[in-house]
């Protein structure tokens, strides 16, 4: 059993006022909606920390053990002492681990202000009670009804003496001597083992199927001879008409003791579905690392020249995702996660312009210019702070609408915390030991028990998360083979980990872990006769963009296979390059001497390229040969051009410039546009860009944090605050004397002097004042200048210097003597 503490509070208020600085800012720091904004004294914190949304807030972030701890407590008597709340928990039999975890889980709950007192005289937070013991309407957590007192109450007291007599007892004069020698029975396990003893084998078979809850159960207007004779002893008492309950001290006994069923105060153990070699683990998860970079440049490459349209109500159209994700060669809902992930990472946005498309953001151009492993540990970060879940595509809202990807209701404010919980479970196992998944979410259904119930198990969003967190960790290189890899151990920080504990410094420790696992960028590739060129690895950016454009990526994988054609030889001629500039970046880029079939692929290209000039006039066409302008009018498949003879070296044509060179490129010419002037028009790859763009910011789950700066103000804020509130000012004469607590009421005249005087000699006074909204606070100030109708004075409630309108302050008063 802990240590006795000495003095129990009276009041919650009392019991926070005796902790110190630091206990006050570790309740605080453990629940921060208590501090918007700052309470202005310890009753006024004590008050908002026994509100609704505050303890249910609280309770929904207690692990299994503490919660059951405080669910035993509401059924205990009120106060408890230490010795019964244990009794609840190990039972008669009593349980080593129960003893051991018990004071611990206690102190949680005082660490939070749902419990307070000292052990002889525990004492749960009313509005917790309320929540967690039973009621007619709602039985409680641990399956037991309400306690004899309760159930018995509104009973006649001829019913009484009649269920005392039938249990053996004698009878009593008023109904509150029977119910406490009925509870006296039903709680000596001695004289209960003798009553049930006698008691019919339905009978008992009917205790055993109210035991564990729900204590309630239908009976009929006739009840059966078993349920009467329960009734008749008070081991079943009526709850109404039809129904009767188990009284608790009832259950207790049958449970010998326990409060619930199965108590858990050791958490699961996250159990290893795996084990590998760490350095297997590390240069698997590097190589699906550059393969998520990949993935994301390809998407980006894709909607270079501007991506599709945005939805009217936000987001992106289901036939846009499929296109997607055929171009990328993938799911649709893997297509989503990498959407979502380039968004997140402020690399995609909408344009916000009339015709609204989404579009890569400037800030995609600057990251594609970092290093690799610096451009990965903007999106790990990214994706480890994001609350948007892209699992949540294709679902429907509570209004039956689809969630569409980048659509504005795909943000759960849990997503980070679950994120981060499971991979700090997988990080507590040996490097290379990938964790069993069911061992993860036992292990987070242990830890918060309340939202994982609350949303039943087949929608609990925390589970779902939390598969979501294993599948996209992989997909992102954070883990390797499921094992969490050592660049995403970095990524988490911790102890040992060598970085300054903030979201920076665990980034760039992460990239420096990553970097030299990931491989190094190649400068050639190899050519072959068959008009393909193998790049054997990763490539350097200027050549991956070249060849790009000179050939067609046939396939990807551990090696890229780029394949030439004439029509992407023509494209890198239309682009500005010559025959010879296409020979020599050959030449120089393959470990390989350039195939003579490519050769003459370039060079047959080449001699064709050109030769017909396309212009606008509506369109024409114009050559030096009129022969070949002579072969296309007489080519049935240029009739739909609308094309007719201006001259021996000039055709003119219905259709516009862009048609009538797609047709003649169709037709098999290599024809080329030119400008007004004449001269060959160079075309390349538009690239449309959003306005500069902010990521989208993670939604909070209820008030951020507080840090210490602010924890520490805080404190102070509170304790002046208590001591403007309790201070005792001097009266003015022996028939003057206020309570604590109430405003100071002076004139004009007499608040002037006292303040001068006050500056005069240093001394602090009480003031009360009203603020510009209204609103009146009393505060202790020490006074330092009176000029202009202000006083200038160190705020003591405040911690800081503060100026004071003369005409908002109500009144003043000395403090006394001994204050």
């Amino acid at each position: 059993m802990p240590e006795e503490r000495g003095g129990s509070p009276r009041t919650l208020a009392e019991a926070l006022r005796a902790r110190d600085d630091e206990e006050l800012a570790a309740l605080l720091r453990a629940r921060p909606d208590l501090l918007s904004p700052v309470p202005n004294d310890v009753t006024q914190l004590a008050t908002r920390a026994g509100t609704r949304a505050s303890v249910v807030r609280a309770l929904e972030r207690l692990d299994r053990f503490a919660l059951q701890t405080a669910e035993a407590l509401a059924v205990a008597p009120d106060p408890a002492p230490y010795g019964t709340l244990l009794a609840l928990m190990a039972g008669d039999d009593g349980d080593a681990d129960v003893e051991a975890a018990l004071p611990d889980a206690l102190e949680v709950l005082r660490r939070q202000a749902l419990v307070w007192g000292g052990d002889d005289r525990l004492r749960l937070v009313r509005t917790a009670r309320e929540l967690l013991a039973p009621s007619p309407t709602r039985p409680s957590p641990t399956g037991l009804g309400p306690s004899v007192t309760e159930a018995t109450a509104g009973m006649s007291p001829g019913r009484l003496q009649e269920i005392v007599a039938a249990a053996g007892l004698p009878t009593t004069h008023d109904p509150v001597s029977a119910v406490a020698s009925l509870t006296a029975l039903f709680t000596d396990r001695t004289r209960m083992a003798t009553l049930l003893d006698t008691a019919p084998s339905d009978a008992l078979a009917v205790l055993d199927r109210l035991v564990w809850g729900p204590p309630y159960g239908e009976v009929a207007a006739d009840p059966t001879p078993p349920v009467r004779w329960l009734r008749d002893r008070g081991l079943l008492l009526p709850a109404s008409a039809r129904t009767v309950v188990l009284p608790r001290e009832v259950a207790l006994h049958l449970r010998a003791g326990r409060a619930h069923r199965v108590p858990e105060p050791v958490p699961p153990a996250v159990t290893p579905a795996a084990e590998y070699g760490p350095q297997a683990v590390d240069s698997a998860a590097a190589g699906q690392a550059y393969t998520a970079l990949t993935t994301v440049e390809d998407l980006l490459k894709d909607w270079h020249e501007g991506g599709p349209p945005v939805l009217r109500a936000g987001g992106l159209a289901v036939r846009d995702l499929k296109r997607t994700a055929a171009a990328l060669d993938t799911s649709e809902q893997l297509a989503a996660f990498w959407i979502e992930l380039a968004y997140a990472a402020g690399l995609l946005a909408s344009d916000a312009e009339a015709d609204e498309r989404y579009a890569p953001t400037p800030a995609y151009d600057e990251w594609l210019e970092r290093p690799t492993a610096e451009r990965w540990g903007e999106l790990a970060v990214a994706w480890l702070t994001a609350t948007r879940t892209p699992g949540l595509v294709g679902s429907q809202d509570a209004k039956g609408r689809t969630l569409s990807v980048l659509g504005p209701d795909l943000d759960r404010s849990a997503a980070v915390e679950v994120r981060r919980r499971v991979l700090e479970l997988a990080a507590e196992l040996p490097h290379g030991t990938a964790p069993a998944p069911e061992s993860l979410l036992s292990r987070l259904r242990w830890e918060r028990p309340l939202r994982a119930e609350a949303a039943g198990s087949t929608k609990d969003l925390r589970a779902r998360v939390a598969a979501w967190t294993l599948s996209e960790a992989e997909l992102l290189g954070v883990t390797g083979r499921g094992a969490l890899s050592a660049h995403g151990r970095a990524l988490l920080g911790g102890e040992g980990a060598g970085d300054d504990g903030t979201l920076a410094g665990r980034r760039a420790r992460a990239v420096t872990s990553l970097a030299p696992l990931l491989p190094e960028p190649l400068d050639h590739v190899l050519l072959q006769a068959d008009l393909t060129a193998v790049a054997p690895g990763p490539l350097d950016r200027p050549l991956a963009e070249t060849l790009a454009v000179l050939a067609e990526i046939e396939s990807k994988g551990g090696a890229t296979v780029y394949r030439f054609t004439p029509g992407s030889v023509r494209r890198a001629l239309d682009a500005g390059m010559a025959a010879s500039d296409v020979h020599a970046f050959l030449a120089a880029h393959s470990r390989t001497p350039v195939p003579q079939p490519l050769s003459y692929l370039v060079d047959d290209v080449a001699r064709r390229h050109g030769h017909l000039r396309i212009g606008a006039a509506s369109a024409y066409v114009r050559c030096d040969d009129d022969a070949l302008l002579g072969e296309i009018l007489a080519d049935k498949r240029s009739q739909g051009l609308g094309l007719r003879r201006l001259g021996p070296t000039v055709l003119a044509a219905q259709s516009d410039p862009g048609t009538l060179l797609e047709g003649l490129r169709a037709m098999g010419y290599a024809p080329a546009a030119e400008s007004t002037e004449g001269d060959v028009v160079i075309t390349r790859a538009h690239a449309r860009r959003t306005p500069p763009r902010t990521p989208p910011a993670p939604v909070p789950e209820g008030p951020p944090v507080p840090d210490g700066t602010l924890l520490g103000a805080a404190v102070k804020a509170i304790r002046a605050g208590d001591m403007a509130a309790g201070v005792v000012r001097k009266p003015a004469t022996d028939d003057d004397r206020p309570q604590a607590g109430e405003l100071p009421r002076t004139s004009s005249a007499e608040t002037l002097a006292t303040v001068q005087a006050a500056a005069l000699t240093g001394s602090a006074v009480w003031i009360g004042y009203v603020n510009a909204e209204g609103a009146a606070s009393q505060r202790v100030i020490a006074p330092v200048r009176v000029e202009g109708g202000f006083v200038t004075a160190f705020d003591h409630t405040a911690d800081e210097v503060r100026t004071y309108p003369l005409h908002r302050i109500t009144g003043v008063a000395e403090l006394a003597d001994d204050v």
